[in-house]
């Protein structure tokens, strides 16, 4: 069988039910080894595994190659140091560094003292910065040298002790920013390397928080989800079980460690199976394939989106010599994950749905392409698909109030029945720093009396063989022409324009029409300029005509989450204001068959009145 007749089969090839669930049922028999009241945490962990295995390779980064000992011993300079500067089990410390093997030692050193540690967004300044600091409680911030920059641009900086960790790569030119400690690295030079004492963390069980990760938000300030010991390393068990990752692979770090995939996925996995992993201090599409041959990478955590960039580039002729077996990660859209398998070879792809602060979660063990996770059995699961009115905007209930089931093919918003049993850790909600974004997260007397579930706020899909479909966002669909139009399926159509960068599908309202009109913001790659008569044709070719872009913004640069998500809020605002738009903008054309330059008349000839700019903004 050739390449195209094994992707092919991979897609259409429906996997028994039995064969999911056999490896699913060894993920649940992992996660489950840890239990809540278990004194046992990441730091037992990390000590236990550089003892077994001693010189092995544990972090990669350029030509610097640390062992597993050689970070145990670095992070109990760390332990050493900061617990001479005055840092206690449950004290919160705030961290803010750019993937390099520091961000590892500094983190592992923190978690000795049974200290929690906040992941800070390495890109936020100003109010982000200070709303960080402050929803985490920290006590303490340490700050790589490569983020002085962004402590010096935030006003009303809080008096906490800030240490400042050096950076060869990114020295710090100007006087420091007032308030940062200087001189913590010469402290920690002068650190004994000899074992933290375990004592001081010996109360701490596995159910006690561990991290503070900012959720990746598209809408307002993020929030702090709390991350349990327990829940960190049955991520790695887990894992380790699914990809039958062992002491031979190799990981990749690319995405930024402040958020949960690589700080939780990558790491825990890494850290459990004795593998090492290479550290990218950023992304580079440049960089990915010289780095997977140099290190002979084997597994690596990809988002849609970088797939996508990797997929634009030109082909080469050893397009599939390389020594990656599997990847995991989330937002692969059909289209892309058949061109990469097609381009790259059968590895093993191991798509997900899940969140930073999720208390359930699916996966695609079966390389079934599009799907999101499939649910062989639902009674081994707490995860629920439930109707939901886009329309309305609410969830439908049956005679006695409750929220429904739904059907195959029904598209419902995804949620967790919450656990809450003193020896089960599994499917629990650790919830958030904030009591109040905690509840708002969880929907109570959902399916009987008594029950609590969160709410994720996804749509999914289920097909008659189990497997579920990502739809999109609860906000991210939107009503036009009496039609329910789904951002995602817009993008995955429009996805392949020739020349596109990336694509982001928002509703904007429209005064005198009922919903909002698609409008598409497309960024284009370098040397390509957007064509719009090649995206009417394939608006024309994929898509009903109500769901077709009714606006284009050629935007100069993508608007980014952390973790790559497209912010919306802000675009939704501008609308097609040409004067709060500084982008070009384009109008679709039935007569001309294309887009063309926003003008009045344009506007007119569409039916359209011109965008309204509500009084608040």
């Amino acid at each position: 069988m050739n390449l195209n007749d094994l992707t092919g089969a991979l897609r259409t090839k429906v996997v028994p039910r039995e064969q999911t669930q056999a490896l699913l049922d060894q993920r649940s028999a992992a996660a489950g080894q840890i239990k809540p009241g278990d004194l046992y945490t990441l730091a037992d962990r990390l000590e236990h595994q550089a003892r077994e295995l001693g010189e092995r390779p544990f972090l990669i980064y350029g030509e610097q190659v640390l062992s597993y000992l050689e970070v145990d011993a670095r992070a109990n300079q760390m332990a050493h140091t900061f617990y001479a500067n005055g840092l206690r089990a449950g004290d919160v410390c705030a961290l803010a560094m750019e993937n390099r093997p520091a961000f590892f030692c500094t983190w592992f050193g923190l978690v000795k003292l049974g200290v929690v540690v906040a992941f800070i967004n390495t890109q936020v300044s100003g109010r982000p910065l200070l709303h960080a600091l402050q929803t985490t409680d920290a006590k303490a911030l340490v700050v790589g040298e490569e983020c002085l920059a962004n402590v010096q641009a935030t006003e009303g900086f809080p008096e906490l002790p800030c240490w400042l960790i050096r950076d060869p790569e990114n020295p710090w030119t100007e006087a420091l920013p007032k308030g940062i400690d200087g001189h913590f690295d010469a402290r920690l030079e002068k650190a004994p390397r000899t074992p933290f004492p375990r004592d001081i963390r010996a109360h701490i069980d596995a159910q006690t928080p561990t991290l503070l990760i900012f959720t990746s938000g598209t809408t307002g300030l993020p929030k702090a989800a709390r991350y349990s010991h327990m829940r960190w390393m049955s991520s790695g068990d887990v894992m380790e079980v699914t990809l039958q990752a062992t002491c031979d692979d190799v990981f990749y770090c690319c995405l930024p460690l402040y958020h949960g995939a690589a700080a939780t996925s990558v790491t825990s996995t890494a850290l459990r199976a004795g593998a090492a992993i290479v550290v990218r201090r950023k992304f580079s599409v440049r960089e990915f394939w010289n780095d997977v041959a140099l290190h002979r990478i084997s597994i690596f955590q990809y988002i849609g989106e970088i797939c996508r960039y990797l997929l634009n580039q030109p082909q080469q002729a050893h397009d599939r010599q390389h020594t990656l077996r599997c990847m995991l990660g989330a937002g692969l859209s059909p289209d892309t994950w058949q061109r990469w398998l097609e381009r790259f070879g059968p590895i093993q792809v191991f798509e997900g749905w899940g969140a930073t602060e999720a208390n359930a979660a699916i996966i695609n063990v079966d390389n079934y392409f599009g799907s999101c996770g499939r649910v062989p059995d639902w009674n081994k699961t707490n995860l629920r698909l439930v109707r939901y009115d886009v329309e309305n905007d609410c969830h439908p209930r049956d005679e006695n109030g409750f929220y429904q089931v739904c059907k195959v093919g029904e598209i419902g918003e995804a949620m967790g029945f919450i656990v809450d049993h003193p020896q089960i850790g599994g499917g629990r909600f650790e919830g958030y720093t904030s009591a109040e974004a905690t509840e708002s997260k969880i929907r109570r007397n959902v399916l009987r009396e008594g029950d609590a579930y969160w709410s994720s706020g996804d749509l999914l899909r289920e097909d008659a063989d189990g497997y579920c479909y990502f739809v999109d966002r609860i906000g991210d669909t939107y009503r036009w022409k009496s039609e329910n139009v789904s951002t995602q399926e817009v993008a995955d159509a429009l996805s392949d324009l020739p020349g596109l960068e990336l694509i982001n599908i928002y509703g904007v309202q429209v005064p005198g029409h009922e919903g909002r009109a698609g409008m598409a913001a497309v960024l284009m790659q370098p040397g390509h300029s957007f064509d719009p008569d090649a995206l009417f044709a394939l608006t024309e070719a994929r898509l009903p005509r109500y769901a077709a872009p009714v606006f284009v913004r050629v935007a100069r640069a993508a608007d980014l989450t952390a973790s790559f998500k497209l912010r919306k809020v802000d675009l939704q605002r501008q609308g097609y204001c040409p004067t709060r738009c500084s982008d070009p903008l384009f109008i679709r054309d039935e007569q001309t068959r294309s887009y063309v330059p926003y003008s009045p008349q344009a506007l007119t000839r569409a039916g359209l009145a011109p965008f309204a700019v509500a009084s608040h903004d």
